[in-house]
């Protein structure tokens, strides 16, 4: 049974702290990332909402403090811009380990009473970083796309289209990880010349307490759109997530392990997973006992998507007490989808999918699978060959309830372990039409 818990919102004080006031300048051709600063230092210092007016305004990084709401008019535009300036290579966690990245559009590190809010869009101008495949494309867009850069990559998927040349070299160098090169501003140098592979994540929260994501639009992002890792008390409600739907990685949300999490009244539209809960990768991750619990989707909407709910593939600390109710996933290549591999350890439990309604998915509604290998321009993670029990990873205790699709390829997919019958247990279907 799904035990009920209460996320805490953030308290935030009513002083305003309009960015004009500290020199920002509308219009989309003059950064304002300065101005926004002082804004939020000035509001951290008392605490109070940071006023985006209407109109375009364009920024590099913006760093919440605690205390701090991030308020978007009615009319708003926050438009990120790209330069190696103000985007610096770093090392962060991304898709379960160590890895290195460009800083985030918007981040926050071990802040408390954090919030974005209001009407308005914030467009991570993800175009100027992503890969795009090309079996996904038109002929007519994919022309388009060649008349704004001649690099394509090929892979046994076919082209994959690539924005500059040091996204193309890094795919015949290979991705540079923390730590390979010696200390870690070694590998930050070695990393350098391919830059524009290292694409951030949009909205990165790390080690947060009481954060309020309500009513705005998260939109073309470089990679994942809303990446929150090791928070507690997280609500987003009222807002609306998009990316193309050809956006690589395009994730709306990677729930990471998080505690004490509510996610509602919410639209997806992603270019891969939807809604996504992860809990770290192998036995580096194992290290930390922090599994992603305590999760409560309810009343959300996503559109076309790799999956609408997902939980991995990165999923060793473990995912628990987690209630997904009252959502519609239409036109995604996957309804539901657990996934893992040998490697991975960790135990996925005490999961409820109640009243979702699913129309047009290309795959299954259901999968639950442990064989996933991670592909993107043929780079494959290695298969895992392990005899320790602890790099076994367990499905167990999920319950599907009153669920519905209309229009599907094979209705579900359940593949464990081979050699391990246990590694997928006790999943149940009731009063289900798939």
């Amino acid at each position: 049974m799904f035990k009920e818990f209460t996320a805490a919102l953030p308290l935030i004080s009513n002083a305003e702290f309009d960015i004009r006031d500290y020199g920002a300048v509308s219009g989309g051709k003059i950064s304002n990332t300065k101005a926004i600063a002082a804004a939020i230092e000035a509001a951290a210092k008392k605490g109070g909402r940071v006023i985006i007016p209407n109109g375009i305004w364009l920024t590099g990084p913006i760093r919440l403090q605690s205390g701090v709401e991030l308020h978007l008019c009615d009319n708003a535009l926050l438009l990120f811009g790209k330069s190696r300036e103000e985007y610096p290579l770093i090392v962060t966690d991304y898709e379960g380990i160590r890895r290195i990245r460009t800083v985030s559009q918007i981040s926050a590190d071990h802040a408390e009473d954090i919030a974005i809010s209001g009407n308005g869009i914030i467009n991570g101008s993800g175009h100027l970083w992503r890969p795009v495949k090309q079996f996904k494309m038109t002929e007519r867009q994919w022309a388009g796309l060649l008349q704004k850069s001649r690099y394509v990559i090929e892979s046994k998927e076919g082209g994959v289209w690539v924005p500059t040349k040091s996204i193309y070299d890094a795919r015949f160098e290979g991705e540079v990880f923390p730590d390979t090169c010696g200390t870690e501003e070694e590998s930050l140098a070695k990393a350098a010349p391919f830059y524009d592979f290292y694409r951030p994540v949009m909205l990165s929260l790390k080690h947060c307490r009481r954060i309020l994501i309500e009513g705005v639009r998260l939109q073309n992002s470089a990679a994942w759109n809303l990446h929150p890792y090791f928070c507690e008390d997280l609500t987003v409600r009222n807002a609306s997530i998009n990316n193309p739907y050809y956006a690589q990685n395009g994730d709306g949300i990677d729930v990471e392990s998080c505690r004490r999490v509510h996610i509602h009244h919410s639209d997806f539209q992603t270019g891969d997973d939807g809604i996504c809960l992860k809990a770290g990768k192998d036995r580096e991750a194992r290290k930390l006992l922090t599994p992603c619990e305590d999760v409560l989707v309810h009343d959300c909407k996503v559109g076309q998507s790799h999956g609408g709910f997902v939980v991995g593939s990165e999923m060793s600390r473990g995912v628990r007490n987690v209630l997904v109710k009252d959502c519609a996933f239409i036109d995604s290549d996957v309804g539901v989808r657990f996934k893992s591999a040998m490697g991975r350890g960790g135990v996925v439990e005490d999961i409820y999918l109640e009243d979702i309604q699913m129309v047009n998915i290309r795959q299954q509604p259901v999968i639950i699978t442990m064989d996933y290998v991670h592909n993107l321009m043929d780079y494959n993670d290695p298969v895992v060959s392990s005899s320790d029990p602890e790099d076994i990873p367990e499905f167990r205790n999920i319950t599907f309830r009153r669920c519905r699709c209309v229009g599907a390829g094979e209705p579900v997919r359940i593949k464990g372990l081979d050699g391990y019958p246990d590694s997928v247990h006790n999943v149940f279907f009731e009063e289900c039409d798939l």
